[in-house]
């Protein structure tokens, strides 16, 4: 023990508008602790860093010149690493007052644990995912398609009978709330550099539990998490209402490779291909409409483009 309890590190892009009220919800959770802060700025353009440097003055700031992405800004931290534990916090991720105390005292009393996340809701209270399950080419295509009902034998990314008031051992959870021993960091490290945004907590949860640790869902605290303030401006695009991103599919493709082989990236683009030309069909039986399906086509195109891009999957493009 060295006398910090904690080191809290974001990661911020562009969310200027989402520090204070971190922080202060931060400040609030900590009284007591001995928390050290660090924040990685990756170039944001609306005037964050002058904001970090006028009010949180004894945050460590590192300011990037660059973007280089969720994971390896994280992994610029851990050089400066004090902490007993450590916590990966969103800027768009507000503790409750008793989050730290709980989480810690947890953590603390079960020294087995190598990640816990906790219970996340939606500003408007809505219950979000936050205990998970490993995802394969298989359950990935069930889920998207809607056709997981009909295999409730295929264990899914979301188990159905999962209640959010139990805590429970799980394969991952959200890295807006990641909670570590130091120990852990020291042993596994932190994120896989290859991912830029999407699947890093995935990866590093499945790491952390083959090194013989556990991952850990913890129910008796929330976190409100808004989600998907950075990626705003990271080139979305839109299918049948929701975001998809290039840099999410590029992160899967990666995944998938990594994981499961070339056997499984191969099963996972063609699921891709079949979940695609299942979506438009039902698309256009449903809403008589072709135009509509041009989203579901895209998808396949840009995961062949991005499966070429980069080598097979193994390495990211940028």
């Amino acid at each position: 023990m060295n006398g910090t309890d904690l080191t809290v590190i974001v990661v911020n892009y562009n969310t200027e508008h989402l520090l204070g009220p971190m922080f202060d919800a931060l400040d609030a959770a900590a009284d007591g602790l001995a928390v050290q802060t660090i924040v990685i700025d990756n170039a944001s353009r609306d005037g964050s860093v002058a904001w970090l440097r006028r009010h949180r003055p004894e945050a460590a700031l590192i300011a990037n010149e660059r973007n280089v992405g969720f994971g390896r800004a994280n992994n610029q931290a851990i050089p400066h690493l004090r902490g007993d534990f450590v916590l990966l916090l969103n800027t768009d991720a507000f503790v409750a007052p008793d989050t730290l105390a709980k989480t810690l005292a947890w953590m603390r009393a079960h020294p087995d644990c190598g990640v816990l996340g906790v219970r996340l809701l939606g500003r408007d209270g809505a219950q979000q995912p936050s205990c998970r399950f490993f995802p394969t080419p298989l359950n990935t295509f069930l889920m998207r398609t809607g056709l997981a009902r009909f295999f409730p034998w295929v264990p899914g990314i979301d188990d159905p009978r999962w209640d959010p008031a139990v805590s429970r051992d799980c394969d991952w959870v959200p890295g807006c709330y990641y909670l570590m021993p130091r120990a852990v960091v020291d042993e596994v490290g932190l994120f896989d550099p290859r991912y830029f945004l999407y699947c890093e907590e995935v990866d590093h949860c499945k790491r952390v539990r083959q090194a013989g640790w556990t991952v850990r869902y913890f129910a008796d605290t929330t976190v409100v998490h808004i989600g998907g303030e950075s990626a705003k401006t990271a080139g979305e695009i839109t299918e049948s209402g929701r975001q998809i991103s290039d840099l999410q599919i590029e992160s899967e493709l990666l995944f998938f490779r990594k994981h499961h082989g070339l056997a499984g990236l191969a099963g996972a683009i063609a699921l891709t291909a079949l979940a695609n030309a299942y979506l438009a069909l039902k698309w256009i039986v449903k809403r008589r409409d072709v135009a509509g399906t041009q989203p579901y086509w895209r998808h396949t195109g840009t995961t062949w483009s991005l499966l070429r891009a980069t080598g097979g999957a193994t390495h990211p493009t940028r």
